[in-house]
């Protein structure tokens, strides 16, 4: 093997790293020591801001294959044909938790899947429970101020700060659902292998002739569903915090591939409105005896990071990178997730984050974005960065048309509820449909969060679960002494 020899950052050879310049033996250090000063400077920066969810994550590289042609309901070109193997980037992740926080802690989990298609870049950011506990993105800053640690204190609601978290939730009756989801041992995980995935938002997909429909996205794992009880959970987050993370790195590092199957629900968009539900609101789910599982594909994860920072911290997913033949639904929560994760990335990362290397499309990137920190994308045209051009012969000029939807608009202008929120019918089939040990543990973990909540928050989150199911309801008051 060739010898490497230690550089600084400008590639000059570094020939003592051991120590500082000094006058004398010993000192004072002088600044004119180069290479001290950037090791310190560059050592100062090393943290960038974490997430404000989904700050602890896990990741893997691999690839899609669609098993057939999805033609007859998009013409997105990486799901038409089964010779492809479209690479992709898969971070998992937890959502209320800081990096440093333990992976088995009952927490959503995030399941965000970046395809490198030949369109470019579409990202397919999902959870590992299908529903989410709003429906509207202008309540997410107040959901995560009340899961994240108190602004007086800095105790997490993990802890000792649970009448936050239920105070907010029992005000929320669509969060009812999500309650039934989180609080089974859905919401307590140690593989990521082990787990499933869901778009959660609604989407559209788009096919040639613009025909459009409606989907949900499922990720089932080959490895089969693992939960842990709480008790599971807790003496996991004290002996091995780090066993998700650990679990998917080992496995592919020992040449084993981890693999998920894709599967869609599909819906016509003129049954939309003939559900008792709004099949747009992310606290719903669609009946899968209905809507069935369609298989479109399988994803195989095969090769870690080289770089955890380079490539896992600093991967960057956003729902409002689709490519032709995907199209976005009305579903509100949807429509903020648009805006706010890109937004996210530029202040965390920087204006040109999508040129970083695990964020970058492996299609050509042109267009006439020049400047902003960290730019140093190779871009040509001399003196043109506008368009229209003549000077560069009209380059880059417009791609041609591909296949879209036309749909009117037509409404007062307001902030309006939804009609068809029906927000307990689905916590409480949830809740009948699970067997009696998942129930218990159900109502145990609801009790023993709940029970250090304020009593009134109590009462008022035991009257919101009696409406999903008044069995439910009496045995977490009974559970709580009211």
């Amino acid at each position: 093997m060739k010898d490497k020899h230690l550089t600084t950052d400008q590639g000059v050879p570094v020939s003592d790293n051991q120590n500082s310049l000094t006058a004398g033996e010993r000192g004072p250090v002088l600044l004119q020591d180069v290479h001290l000063i950037e090791k310190l400077a560059h050592f100062d920066r090393e943290r960038i801001p974490e997430r404000v969810v989904h700050a602890k994550g896990a990741g893997a590289y691999g690839y899609f294959q669609v098993y057939k042609s999805m033609a007859e309901y998009t013409c997105a070109r990486f799901l038409q044909d089964p010779k492809n193997k479209t690479p992709v980037f898969v971070r998992f992740s937890t959502v209320v938790g800081a990096r440093g926080s333990a992976d088995t802690a009952r927490d959503p989990r995030g399941f965000a899947v970046k395809f490198y298609t030949e369109d470019g870049n579409y990202d397919l950011v999902g959870n590992n429970l299908p529903v989410f506990f709003i429906r509207d993105a202008i309540k997410f800053p107040d959901m995560v101020h009340a899961f994240k640690p108190a602004p007086d204190t800095g105790y997490p609601t993990s802890s000792s700060a649970n009448s936050r978290f239920w105070d907010f939730i029992s005000l929320t009756p669509e969060s009812t659902h999500m309650i039934t989801w989180l609080f089974s041992d859905r919401g307590t995980v140690k593989s990521y292998r082990k787990m499933e995935g869901f778009g959660v938002n609604t989407y559209k997909w788009v096919n040639a002739k613009g025909k459009a429909v409606y989907i949900k996205y499922h990720w089932k794992p080959k490895a089969g569903i693992e939960t842990i009880d709480r008790h599971e959970s807790t003496r996991l987050a004290g002996e091995d915090p780090d066993i998700a993370t650990r679990d998917l790195y080992e496995t592919i590092a020992a040449g084993k591939t981890v693999e998920y199957e894709l599967c869609v629900q599909i819906m016509n968009i003129a049954d939309e409105l003939k559900q008792d539900f709004d099949p747009l609101d992310a606290t719903k789910t669609w009946p899968e005896d209905k809507y069935s599982l369609m298989p479109v594909g399988k994803m195989a994860l095969n090769r870690n990071p080289e770089n955890f920072f380079a490539e896992t911290e600093q991967a960057a997913f956003c729902p409002a990178s689709i490519v032709p033949g995907i199209d976005f639904s009305a579903d509100k929560l949807l429509q903020g997730r648009i805006f706010s994760y890109a937004d996210t990335q530029r202040h965390r990362l920087g204006a040109n984050y999508l040129q970083l290397p695990v964020n970058r499309p492996q299609t050509p990137v042109n267009n006439n974005r020049r400047d902003g920190a960290m730019q140093y994308a190779p871009y040509g045209g001399g003196t043109v960065n506008y368009e229209p051009n003549t000077l560069a012969g009209g380059m880059p000029n417009e791609a041609p048309t591909t296949a879209t939807t036309h749909e009117s608009l037509k409404g007062n202008i307001g902030r309006q509820k939804i009609g068809l929120t029906n927000d307990f019918k689905q916590a409480g089939e949830r809740y009948r449909s699970l067997s009696k040990v998942d129930q218990d543990h159900l109502v145990d973990n609801i009790v023993d969060s709940l029970r250090k909540a304020d009593k009134s928050i109590q009462q008022r989150m035991v009257g919101n679960l009696a409406k999903a199911d008044s069995e439910l309801g009496k045995r977490v008051a009974k559970g709580l002494k009211l």
